[in-house]
Protein backbone atom coordinates (compact mmCIF):
# COMPACT_ATOMS: atom_id res chain seq x y z
CA UNK A 1 0.00 0.00 0.00
CA UNK A 2 1.53 3.34 -1.04
CA UNK A 3 0.48 6.77 0.14
CA UNK A 4 1.85 9.70 -1.90
CA UNK A 5 1.41 12.89 0.09
CA UNK A 6 1.37 16.37 -1.31
CA UNK A 7 0.17 17.75 2.01
CA UNK A 8 -2.00 20.52 0.65
CA UNK A 9 -3.77 20.93 3.97
CA UNK A 10 -0.48 21.57 5.73
CA UNK A 11 2.19 22.77 3.34
CA UNK A 12 5.60 21.15 3.48
CA UNK A 13 8.35 23.60 4.28
CA UNK A 14 11.59 23.10 2.43
CA UNK A 15 14.90 22.23 4.08
CA UNK A 16 17.71 24.72 3.70
CA UNK A 17 18.92 24.64 0.10
CA UNK A 18 22.38 25.83 1.15
CA UNK A 19 23.03 22.61 3.11
CA UNK A 20 23.81 20.65 -0.08
CA UNK A 21 26.66 23.06 -0.86
CA UNK A 22 28.33 22.47 2.50
CA UNK A 23 31.10 19.91 3.16
CA UNK A 24 30.03 16.52 4.52
CA UNK A 25 31.59 15.71 7.91
CA UNK A 26 31.45 12.07 9.05
CA UNK A 27 32.55 10.75 12.44
CA UNK A 28 32.45 7.44 14.28
CA UNK A 29 34.39 5.55 16.90
CA UNK A 30 35.95 3.27 14.25
CA UNK A 31 36.30 3.35 10.45
CA UNK A 32 37.15 0.65 7.91
CA UNK A 33 38.03 1.71 4.36
CA UNK A 34 37.46 -0.72 1.48
CA UNK A 35 39.06 0.90 -1.59
CA UNK A 36 38.07 -1.93 -3.94
CA UNK A 37 34.36 -1.54 -3.15
CA UNK A 38 34.61 2.24 -2.64
CA UNK A 39 33.03 2.07 0.80
CA UNK A 40 33.85 3.29 4.28
CA UNK A 41 32.17 1.62 7.25
CA UNK A 42 31.92 3.62 10.47
CA UNK A 43 30.82 2.06 13.76
CA UNK A 44 30.05 3.39 17.21
CA UNK A 45 28.14 6.66 17.70
CA UNK A 46 28.30 7.65 14.04
CA UNK A 47 27.27 11.08 12.79
CA UNK A 48 26.99 12.90 9.47
CA UNK A 49 26.84 16.70 9.44
CA UNK A 50 26.24 18.73 6.28
CA UNK A 51 25.21 22.29 7.07
CA UNK A 52 22.15 21.92 9.33
CA UNK A 53 21.54 18.29 8.24
CA UNK A 54 22.41 15.75 10.93
CA UNK A 55 22.14 11.94 10.77
CA UNK A 56 23.11 9.82 13.78
CA UNK A 57 23.19 6.10 14.44
CA UNK A 58 25.19 3.06 15.51
CA UNK A 59 26.69 2.03 12.16
CA UNK A 60 27.18 3.82 8.85
CA UNK A 61 28.17 2.69 5.35
CA UNK A 62 29.42 5.45 3.06
CA UNK A 63 29.42 4.64 -0.66
CA UNK A 64 31.89 6.65 -2.72
CA UNK A 65 31.73 7.05 -6.51
CA UNK A 66 34.99 8.45 -7.82
CA UNK A 67 35.72 11.31 -5.45
CA UNK A 68 32.09 12.03 -4.49
CA UNK A 69 29.98 10.69 -1.63
CA UNK A 70 27.08 8.95 -3.39
CA UNK A 71 25.07 7.43 -0.54
CA UNK A 72 25.23 7.23 3.24
CA UNK A 73 23.34 4.40 4.95
CA UNK A 74 22.94 4.71 8.72
CA UNK A 75 21.57 1.98 10.98
CA UNK A 76 20.55 2.50 14.57
CA UNK A 77 18.22 1.77 17.41
CA UNK A 78 16.85 3.98 15.91
CA UNK A 79 18.87 6.04 13.45
CA UNK A 80 17.95 9.75 13.62
CA UNK A 81 17.78 12.59 11.08
CA UNK A 82 17.15 16.31 11.53
CA UNK A 83 17.51 19.39 9.36
CA UNK A 84 16.64 23.06 9.62
CA UNK A 85 13.77 24.31 7.43
CA UNK A 86 13.76 27.48 5.32
CA UNK A 87 12.43 30.77 6.68
CA UNK A 88 12.83 29.95 10.39
CA UNK A 89 10.04 27.35 10.25
CA UNK A 90 11.73 25.00 12.70
CA UNK A 91 13.22 21.71 11.67
CA UNK A 92 12.27 18.31 10.32
CA UNK A 93 13.01 15.37 12.63
CA UNK A 94 12.87 11.72 11.68
CA UNK A 95 13.87 8.31 12.93
CA UNK A 96 13.87 4.76 11.55
CA UNK A 97 15.79 1.49 11.78
CA UNK A 98 17.87 2.67 8.82
CA UNK A 99 18.27 6.00 7.04
CA UNK A 100 19.68 6.24 3.52
CA UNK A 101 20.83 9.69 2.44
CA UNK A 102 21.29 10.03 -1.33
CA UNK A 103 23.58 13.06 -1.40
CA UNK A 104 23.38 14.12 -5.07
CA UNK A 105 19.58 13.80 -5.29
CA UNK A 106 19.12 15.21 -1.76
CA UNK A 107 16.73 12.44 -0.78
CA UNK A 108 16.37 10.68 2.54
CA UNK A 109 14.86 7.18 2.74
CA UNK A 110 13.66 6.01 6.15
CA UNK A 111 13.18 2.24 6.47
CA UNK A 112 11.70 0.24 9.35
CA UNK A 113 9.39 1.84 11.94
CA UNK A 114 9.81 5.20 10.20
CA UNK A 115 8.55 8.50 11.60
CA UNK A 116 8.87 12.03 10.22
CA UNK A 117 7.80 15.15 12.14
CA UNK A 118 7.64 18.57 10.50
CA UNK A 119 5.93 21.72 11.73
CA UNK A 120 3.92 19.82 14.35
CA UNK A 121 2.65 17.24 11.84
CA UNK A 122 3.71 13.59 12.09
CA UNK A 123 3.84 10.81 9.50
CA UNK A 124 4.49 7.15 10.34
CA UNK A 125 4.93 4.09 8.16
CA UNK A 126 7.23 1.18 7.51
CA UNK A 127 9.13 3.32 4.98
CA UNK A 128 9.16 7.03 4.19
CA UNK A 129 10.91 8.70 1.28
CA UNK A 130 11.63 12.42 1.74
CA UNK A 131 12.66 14.54 -1.25
CA UNK A 132 14.40 17.47 0.45
CA UNK A 133 14.54 19.72 -2.64
CA UNK A 134 10.92 19.34 -3.73
CA UNK A 135 9.39 18.92 -0.28
CA UNK A 136 7.69 15.69 -1.34
CA UNK A 137 7.04 12.81 1.03
CA UNK A 138 5.96 9.25 0.13
CA UNK A 139 5.09 6.70 2.81
CA UNK A 140 4.25 3.01 2.60
CA UNK A 141 3.64 -0.05 4.72
CA UNK A 142 5.43 -3.36 4.44
CA UNK A 143 2.28 -5.46 4.33
CA UNK A 144 -1.45 -5.09 3.76
CA UNK A 145 -2.18 -5.28 7.49
CA UNK A 146 -0.18 -2.18 8.38
CA UNK A 147 -1.28 1.34 7.64
CA UNK A 148 0.38 4.69 7.05
CA UNK A 149 -0.56 7.07 9.87
CA UNK A 150 -0.57 10.84 9.87
CA UNK A 151 -1.37 13.37 12.56
CA UNK A 152 -2.07 16.89 11.32
CA UNK A 153 -1.89 19.73 13.82
CA UNK A 154 -4.23 22.56 12.74
CA UNK A 155 -2.44 24.96 15.09
CA UNK A 156 0.82 24.32 13.21
CA UNK A 157 -0.78 25.22 9.87
CA UNK A 158 -1.82 28.63 11.25
CA UNK A 159 1.71 29.57 12.29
Amino acid sequence: MLCALYLTTCPIAFALTTDADQPIHIEGDDAEIDQNNETIIYTGSVEVVQGTLRVRGDRMVVKINGDQVERITTMGSPARYKQQLEDDQGEVNAHADSIIYHTAQERVYLNGAASLVQQGNQLEGESIRYDIVNGRVDASTANKEGRVKMVLDPAAAKK
